[in-house]
């Protein structure tokens, strides 16, 4: 909302060449940590994986609190901009996590109040940030805290004269504050709409983004996160196993008995949820959690058919009749293993696995801080095909 790009670099493809024998199929699911130089490579490794899985876009991202203010936002943007149509709470999600991330690690009150405040770079044209705009102070420093220049703000990151003119009471409380999620929410939906746009067709849409920042490479962005934050609205339907027969149907029927299970890295075998272990690279443990990760899981449910899997994503590929990516997603069936990686046609790059329940959902184990559930197989990065057991 700073009128500036900002483009984050993109990480580097893993060196296959330097990775050899076991290191070739470790994944996010790993079962245990290494030592020495394999751990430093295994590092790199799981780094990568869970690079992957944070950029899944399923609204389990998302802070309750924020969903929450999304939605609102929706259900009040008729009062807010009566002649706009087609507003859906993953346009404000995209935006919101492309500007703030979803204000993820602050604390949001049951008001909607985001503390401590969320502010963008000084634009007083020094480059910080890859900002070179001077935008002069508008507001004496009543919302950005800056008399000597302006700096956006809150989880939607409005220029406070923009929020002047657009701010919104989103909660009720008498009060326009844009570091609050619903006031916030409203004004960015209100904003969007501009003069009774229809965000329902895609060049309308296109022009709101343009207008909320004027860049090729933000469209970009923003209408990627839009795409699997719809996806992940549609995942949010009741599963059903009408017409799954079976092993197919065992598989599903035990996969789902887990739905709510926390993710525990490390976690899960044939027997059902366990204890993980630590850590991963990136320091998450398992060890104080009772739960699956994404290949204990499909273990688990797998068991139920005397079926046995062996205990990493990149190894489960190996079983089965492989199903390639080349196939499209169409080619899958109830009960199919789906499977997740970074570089098509290399099963040893597969770092996430999960079951495909149809309708272009799956049961996930997803990652750290979720809990089994079902997720779009679109929402997750680098699909690898799938293969079929039962």
């Amino acid at each position: 909302m700073n009128g500036t790009t900002r483009v984050r670099p993109a990480r580097r493809t893993l060196k296959w060449a330097l990775i050899t024998g076991m290191l070739l199929a470790l994944t996010v699911c790993c079962l245990a940590p290494l030592s020495g130089a394999a751990a430093k490579l295994a590092a790199l490794q799981q780094s990568q994986a869970d690079t992957g899985l944070a950029k899944a876009g399923s609204s389990a991202d998302i802070p309750p609190r924020m969903l929450q203010a999304y939605k609102n936002a929706v259900q009040h943007t008729g009062s807010a901009a009566p002649k706009c149509r087609g507003m859906r709470w993953p346009i404000l999600a995209a935006i919101a996590k492309v500007e703030s991330n979803h204000a993820v690690g602050r604390t949001i009150s049951s008001g909607g109040d985001i503390r401590p405040h969320i502010y963008g770079v000084l634009l007083n044209g020094s480059g910080q940030g890859g900002n070179t705009t001077t935008v002069t102070d508008t507001d004496g420093g009543k919302w950005d805290g800056q008399n000597n220049g302006e700096r956006a703000i809150g989880p939607f990151q409005f220029l406070p004269a923009t929020w002047e003119s657009t701010g919104q009471d989103g909660n009720d409380d008498g009060a326009k504050d844009p570091h609050n999620a619903d006031d916030a929410a409203l004004a960015a939906a209100a904003y969007l709409c501009g003069h009774g746009r229809n965000l329902a067709k895609s060049t309308q849409l296109r022009a709101a983004i343009l207008q909320y920042n004027h860049s090729t490479a933000y469209v970009a962005n923003v209408t990627t996160w839009i795409s699997q934050y719809t996806a992940a609205a549609r995942a949010g339907r009741s599963a059903s196993l009408n017409g799954v027969t079976g092993k197919a149907r065992t598989v599903l029927k035990a996969a789902l008995s887990q739905q709510g299970v926390p993710y525990a890295w490390g976690g899960g075998n044939e027997r059902g949820p366990s204890r993980g272990g630590c850590c991963s690279p990136n320091g998450v443990s398992g060890a104080s959690t009772r739960g699956f990760d994404c290949s204990g899981l499909t273990m688990f449910a797998f068991a139920h058919a005397g079926i046995h899997l062996p205990r990493t994503a990149a190894a489960q590929a190996g079983r089965g009749h492989r199903i390639p990516a080349s196939a499209g997603q169409d080619a899958l069936q109830p009960g199919d293993l789906v499977f997740f990686g970074y570089a098509p046609g290399r099963d040893s790059t597969i770092y996430h696995v999960g079951i495909y329940l149809g309708g272009g959902q799956m049961v996930n184990a997803a990652r750290p801080g979720t809990a089994v559930r079902l997720d779009p197989i679109d929402a997750m990065p680098g699909y690898a095909g799938g293969a079929r057991l039962v």
